[in-house]
């Protein structure tokens, strides 16, 4: 953090002129979603407005675009922003499972999935083998095309915007700040897609908020935005298309289900706490 008030000033700055430049560019997008036509292009646009946002603060700040931490980093935590948000999005369906508030999938909901997917010969596998190969292919090519529209987040958020926070807030502030701006960044489109408005307010901003702790942590350990790029990806990935097909929905537990879900935002919250603690305890 920096010690003297004038850097501390101009730190402000810089991170004033980057969440200008992200409503400034993101608005027109939100519009279209949301008054024009929802499309995945205008959803692709927006989350590479954050990059975008970056690359013209540090224009504006005379500063090099290779000061956004590019360097791949330690495998460790590359592995390990891959098995996170894997396991906390398998953990919360298993949770679900368990408390009756959501069924597995039977061999019909599996063969459709298989389907969906494209699988080749989906009638000669059955249930088992569909759902190893749909999780593979998810799990890894998925993956890979995820990280092409997280990247423009990740390069805003975590090579950016946590960096310049850094220099004026503890680790924790850093977590909820920008997992705050985070979250209220994607809200116009929530309102728009939301069913019960107030509960998914909450849950969405503990999932953030929980997220960015973990998220802050690798990327402070890595010194690289990359760990972040995959995570964000793998999160989607698992709680959007590989979980969520493997459950038959009950009827009146629909809200702890999916990425907004109350079980979501429980467990997310759990892993964000032991993160909160070993940032602290090792004084990032």
């Amino acid at each position: 953090m920096l010690k003297n008030s004038l850097e501390r000033t101009e730190a402000w700055k810089t991170i004033f002129i980057f969440l200008a430049l992200v409503v400034a560019l993101t608005s027109p997008f939100h519009y279209a979603i949301v008054k024009l036509y929802p499309s995945r292009i205008y959803a692709g646009a927006i989350m590479w407005c954050p990059a975008i946002a970056a690359y013209i603060t540090l224009k504006i700040k005379g500063r090099k675009i290779s000061s956004l931490h590019w360097n791949w980093g330690d495998w460790k935590y590359i592995r390990l922003s891959y098995l996170i948000p894997a396991s906390y999005g398998v953990i919360t369906y298993v949770l679900i499972w368990i408390f009756g508030l959501g069924n597995l999938a039977n061999k019909e909901a599996i063969t459709e999935w298989g389907a969906e997917l494209g699988l080749f010969g989906i009638g000669t596998l059955n249930p088992t083998s569909i759902t190893i190969i749909a999780i593979i292919l998810l799990g890894t090519v998925e993956v890979i095309r995820a990280s092409a529209t997280t990247l423009g987040e990740e390069i805003g958020w975590r090579g950016f915007f946590i960096h310049e926070l850094r220099k004026v807030l503890s680790f924790t502030g850093v977590s909820i700040c920008s997992g705050v701006v985070w979250a209220a960044w994607h809200w116009p489109l929530l309102v728009y897609y939301s069913n019960n408005v107030l509960l998914e307010f909450i849950t969405f901003f503990i999932v953030i908020i929980s997220m960015s702790f973990i998220m802050a942590y690798y990327t402070f350990k890595s010194k690289s935005l990359w760990p972040a790029v995959l995570f964000h990806a793998v999160s989607n990935v698992y709680i959007q298309k590989i979980m969520p097909p493997l459950t038959m929905k009950i009827e009146g537990t629909e809200h702890w289900l999916g990425e907004n879900g109350i079980m979501f935002a429980i467990v997310t919250c759990v892993f964000g706490i032991y993160y909160w603690r070993k940032g602290i305890k090792e004084k990032l």
